[in-house]
């Protein structure tokens, strides 16, 4: 997922689902227990929980598999304690990545995600030297045939928007992680669905990648860091070049 294209990422997204389907709703389901756990199985009034369910009905997970997760977090039963970690990592061709982590054993993910890390050409980064690399945004993605230009910039600007792009390809907005909610559902009451919505970490500067065999060297790397177990979220800055294979994160 080496572009931060955000059509790459959208599909790459979709073109996961068939392939790893059973991999995401087990992550998926893993995000709600712990977010109900930790902010109690109400959506409304548990604002974590909220942004997993809608990871969720991007990725279309059945309510039954949503539904057991909830149960699961607000059982009361003795679960792990997990914690929120974000790991910084210098790729191949000094693409700069983020890592957003759950984990119930902080030196056991520690040990594998630097291995992991090490075998594909990356390395551990200083703190603080990648996050200054990305900023906080709330970003949702509407497709082109979703809505009219005009109606969706004036929507979206007025419910507290900070940017929309109109590009051939779609729609992006891009709002504060504060007005992130309030402008999604102003949009979502007119009708419009967004094909990916949420607060996602995004590039200040981006890497320009030379070539395909550059590209593939990232995406290994990314691809390895997506499957572990305890891994939430790869946020990168490398831009593929035209016509090169990769997709976006």
């Amino acid at each position: 997922m080496a572009g931060h294209s955000k059509w790459a990422k959208v599909k790459h997204f979709k073109g996961a689902l068939d392939a790893k389907r059973g991999k995401i709703f087990s992550k998926l389901s893993k995000e709600i227990s712990i977010a109900a756990k930790i902010g109690g199985g109400d959506p409304s009034m548990n604002p974590r929980l909220r942004m997993v369910l809608l990871k969720c009905r991007s990725a279309n997970m059945p309510s039954d598999n949503i539904e057991r997760a909830i149960k699961k977090g607000t059982g009361g039963g003795e679960t792990a304690n997990f914690e929120d970690l974000t790991y910084e990592i210098y790729g191949p061709h000094g693409v700069a990545i983020l890592v957003e982590i759950s984990t119930d054993s902080r030196n056991r993910t520690a040990s594998e995600i630097r291995s992991l890390v090490t075998k594909n050409g990356g390395s551990i980064a200083s703190q603080g030297a990648v996050t200054r690399l990305f900023h906080r945004k709330g970003q949702i993605i509407i497709a082109r045939d979703a809505a009219s230009e005009d109606q969706l910039m004036e929507l979206a600007l007025e419910a507290g928007a900070e940017d929309f792009k109109a590009e051939p390809q779609g729609y992006e907005i891009i709002t504060t992680p504060a007005q992130f909610e309030a402008v999604h559902k102003q949009i979502e009451a007119q009708g419009i669905k967004a094909d990916v919505a949420g607060v996602t970490e995004l590039p200040t500067l981006t890497v320009a990648l030379p070539d395909s065999q550059a590209v593939a060297a990232v995406d290994k790397l990314i691809e390895a860091l997506e499957d572990h177990d305890d891994v939430k979220e790869v946020y990168s800055n490398a831009e593929s070049p035209e016509g090169a294979a990769g997709s976006g994160g």
